[in-house]
């Protein structure tokens, strides 16, 4: 097993598996290790990344939006049992029909995961979403699905009646986050890490890198939010301090320890409601986490992981697209296991 620290494996991944990172570590709802590293791009002449420092925190919108999915369920707004058709007539005698809101926050929707960008360039991502044929029943298995959570934010829009942005606007003064916000001004490009040399856009900074997210405008339920270490702690904590006794935030904490149980049984990754379930030590929390650990990934590099049996949360945010779309599953559970061992 290997010794090396935290910062040790962080400071050697710097400059070829990112460019920059920030990697915070709580215990007991309490910041204990808080370090940025790298700049935010690949050139000597960058700025230093800081732990202040917005990260595109890709899937990682998706516990946020389903945090708040979660807090129409404790207004009385919807269940999470029950069609959505009265938010979506158009599902009305079709195969969607069957969908509930805890098979969109659990993958069991029957959804098909994603779409090739290319193929959306004259559609509406969020009409696509919709009306795309289902891959399964629904409730038949675990399908991780972009386009599942690109229906749950317009979920909540109609429910709502706002948009998206507002909603998790709203969710994020009640958390008390710093920064976490879909769209930053152009004027901010530059304040941000770069994330890939995309042969369609150039070198992606200060806009979403998802694609999909990308045609709808950088506002969706599965990805384009922007945000700091510390707020993903934050919310991480939301889920945590119920599940060790501390007082509840966002959600009542039945509803709260509801989100971290196993609601989509699957041999890689099982699925809460919004949060991944540790499954085995190949996941990427590693090998020291307890199995009740909750967490997600990011695409751009982004990681989030809480252990309640140690009282434990590690946010790892990088912009590892910059080098290239190489997994970073190793560096995110060797970065989990030396917090464990370090913090635990």
């Amino acid at each position: 097993m290997s010794s090396e620290s935290c910062d040790e494996i962080l400071r050697a991944a710097a400059s070829h598996r990112y460019s920059g990172a920030v990697l915070r570590v709580q215990r007991s709802g309490r910041a204990v290790f808080e370090r940025a590293y790298g700049r935010l791009a690949g050139e000597p002449d960058e700025a230093a990344v800081e732990v202040t420092t917005c990260f595109d925190l890709a899937s990682l919108t998706k516990v946020f939006v389903s945090t708040a999915a979660l807090q129409m369920v404790a207004a009385g707004l919807l269940a999470l049992e029950g069609p959505l058709t009265r938010a979506f007539p158009e599902w009305e005698d079709n195969a969607h029909a069957a969908i509930t809101l805890r098979m969109l926050l659990a993958h069991t929707s029957g959804m098909q995961s994603g779409a090739d960008y290319r193929t959306l360039l004259s559609d509406r991502v969020d009409r696509f979403a919709r009306e795309c044929p289902l891959a399964d029943e629904p409730g038949a298995r675990v399908i991780y699905s972009d386009l599942g959570f690109i229906v749950l934010g317009e979920l909540l829009s109609r429910t709502y009646g706002r948009s998206l942005a507002a909603v998790v606007a709203a969710l994020g003064t009640q958390l008390n986050l710093e920064a976490t916000a879909f769209r930053p001004r152009n004027d901010e490009a530059y304040e941000f890490p770069a994330t890939e040399l995309d042969a369609w856009r150039g070198r992606v900074r200060g806009g979403v890198h998802d694609e999909k997210a990308h045609l709808m405008g950088g506002v969706a339920g599965h990805a384009g939010l922007f945000g700091t270490a510390r707020d993903v702690a934050v919310l991480a904590e939301a889920y945590l301090a119920p599940a060790r006794g501390r007082a509840e935030s966002v959600l009542p904490a039945d509803l709260a320890m509801q989100a971290i149980a196993e609601h989509g049984a699957d041999p890689v990754l099982r699925r809460g409601l919004g949060w991944a379930l540790k499954t085995s030590d190949e996941n990427s929390c590693g090998t020291m986490m307890d199995r009740a650990t909750f967490g997600h990934t990011g695409f751009t590099g982004t990681c989030v992981w809480a252990d309640p049996t140690r009282d434990l949360s590690v946010v790892l945010l990088t912009n590892a697209v910059y080098f290239g779309r190489r997994d970073l599953r190793d560096l995110r559970a060797a970065v989990c296991d030396a917090a464990t061992r370090e913090f635990s």
